[in-house]
């Protein structure tokens, strides 16, 4: 599961302040929109809902955020947003895919090849890094809330993941597409707290950057990206 963005946006969270919380929640609000026009306001009948839900909870998004949230998207909301993937390459020869929701095809876009330019990278065209990556669902529970690797292991298993990992902080858990939600949902069934959890590409392959310029533009590119409010999940295979 290397290769994902993941690692450092949940340390971000688990510290967030109330403005980065208000960022998490501009985003959430955007998904949350999409997932009751598509699939109806109660979670219990919508997937992807419930797992939007349980991001702004982990995130430390009030209950009550969450749920004028819901409601607005029912209430004939307005506001339409567009799904937009964009795909390139950042320094070093990193491969990136942004997945964005925007009402603002133009302005999302050439804010992106701003933020790819700016740190030495470039915005490529459709299919120029995907070939890369897979499509996975990915599951993180924190060590520090579960210390008995094998009981989580075997519990991922029994639920249908496909695959486990770890690294210092993360049980790493994958599943295909197909069973992402159902994996979910078990787990959380059996009273385990979701770090975070993703429905996207994961690369095949990993990327190694040593030089401490090319690192620095990295980092600063996906700080840029998480900041921009049309973005929702950055995609790399860097292995940094």
């Amino acid at each position: 599961m290397s290769g994902h963005s993941k690692w450092s946006t949940i340390k971000r969270k688990k510290g967030a302040n109330d403005a980065a919380r208000a960022k998490v929640f501009t985003k959430l609000a955007r998904e949350i929109s999409v997932a009751v026009k598509e699939g109806g306001a109660d979670p219990n009948n919508n997937a992807r809902l419930r797992d939007l839900l349980a991001k702004g909870r982990a995130a430390n998004v009030p209950q009550d955020n969450l749920m004028r949230a819901i409601k607005k998207a029912g209430d004939n909301d307005k506001e339409n947003y567009e799904s937009i993937t964009y795909e390139g390459y950042g320094n070093g020869g990193i491969a990136v895919i942004v997945e964005c929701l925007s009402d603002n095809r133009n302005r999302t876009a050439a804010d992106l090849r701003h933020i790819f330019d700016k740190n030495g990278g470039n915005l490529g065209v459709d299919g120029s890094v995907s070939f890369l990556f897979n499509e996975k669902g990915t599951i993180l529970i924190s060590k520090e809330d579960y210390e008995d690797e094998d009981q989580v292991m075997g519990d991922a298993l029994d639920c249908g993941a496909s695959d486990f990992d770890s690294d210092d902080e993360f049980y790493i858990i994958s599943t295909s597409t197909a069973d992402y939600y159902d994996v979910r949902d078990a787990l959380e069934a059996k009273n385990y707290v979701i770090a975070d959890s993703t429905l996207g590409p994961v690369a095949m392959t990993t990327a190694e950057v040593t030089d401490p310029d090319a690192i620095a533009q990295l980092e600063k590119m996906l700080d840029m990206m998480d900041e921009n409010e049309d973005i929702q999940e950055v995609f790399h295979n860097w292995n940094g």
